[in-house]
């Protein structure tokens, strides 16, 4: 599972990055609105507007490269 990385992921920025879970089975229409397909999937946002996104599980360094492209 990909959530003890996640968390200690988020820990590394806690000033520079926002890190959140979105429940996905109970919030269909943000799921929808997002596009997310795949469980799991981080999107990043910058000025409100999807820069990037990821799907699949990732080590907590994998996580702390991608999120460190846009700090």
């Amino acid at each position: 599972m990909m959530g003890p990385a996640f968390e200690s992921a988020a820990e590394a920025y806690p000033l520079k990055a926002r890190f959140a879970k979105i429940d996905t089975e109970n919030e269909n229409a943000l799921a929808g609105r997002f596009s997310i397909r795949s469980i799991p999937t981080m999107i990043a946002f910058k000025n409100n507007k999807e820069i990037d996104r990821v799907s699949g599980a990732l080590s907590v360094d994998q996580i702390k490269e991608w999120v460190s492209k846009f700090i």
